[in-house]
């Protein structure tokens, strides 16, 4: 091989790397955990205000061409499953990493963990073990997406409370006080001690959610 096509060969290889590089970086976001809660716990002004505020977040982060929802779950007639409401996927986080495939995916052995449960600007959520501890995400979810049936509350009033009343949280980095399912569970589990933020991280959480895009 000649020096001018080892020169070529090199500049090509680079090329393609650049490439693959490139293509990553462009990978679409889909999913994110909220990096902060905006100031009144499990208050968002109903599914709605939780809405608008995962969009408000993906605008600032340049993905506000999407339409995103909040993964929550609230009672009614009918009741509002938070698995009905985020498109069909599949979801990928800030990095490019595929989260679920599909509903039935997300909801069976999703890549939701420390590492790859990202908030929407690429940061890594603070978890168990942690100051302060966020790992517990607001959702209002049994394990299988779908709403409680229950007369008791589990969404802080269908998230218009900020003070007394509870909600069902997931553990977004799967890690909890046993190894078993329930405290290895994304979107279901355990109940928070209240609805404003100092009660809600009297358990681990800083009042987050997680947001998915739709299309």
């Amino acid at each position: 091989m000649n020096r001018m096509t080892m020169r070529l060969a090199a500049a090509a290889a680079l090329s393609l790397g650049a490439i693959a590089t490139l293509q990553a970086q462009q990978a679409p976001m889909t999913f994110f955990i909220t990096s902060v809660n905006p100031g009144k716990g499990a208050d968002f002004g109903g599914l709605a205000g939780a809405d608008a505020y995962c969009q408000q977040l993906a605008q600032a982060v340049g993905a506000g061409s999407r339409t995103w929802r909040a993964y929550l779950s609230a009672t009614g007639t009918p009741p509002v499953n938070a698995r009905d409401r985020i498109g069909r996927g599949p979801w990928s986080n800030a990095k490019g990493v595929q989260i679920a495939a599909s509903v039935e995916d997300l909801h069976k052995n999703p890549n939701i963990n420390k590492e790859t449960g990202l908030d929407e600007k690429g940061g890594m959520v603070k978890g168990a073990g942690e100051t302060p501890n966020w790992h517990d995400i607001l959702t209002g979810s049994q394990p299988d997406g779908t709403a409680f049936t229950v007369a008791e509350d589990r969404t802080c009033g269908n998230w218009t409370k900020s003070a007394e009343g509870t909600a069902i949280v997931g553990h977004y980095d799967r890690r909890g006080l046993s190894d078993t399912e329930q405290a290895r569970s994304w979107n279901s589990s355990h109940p928070t001690r209240g609805c404003s933020l100092a009660l809600l991280q009297t358990t681990g959480s800083g009042g987050l959610l997680y947001c998915f895009a739709t299309n």
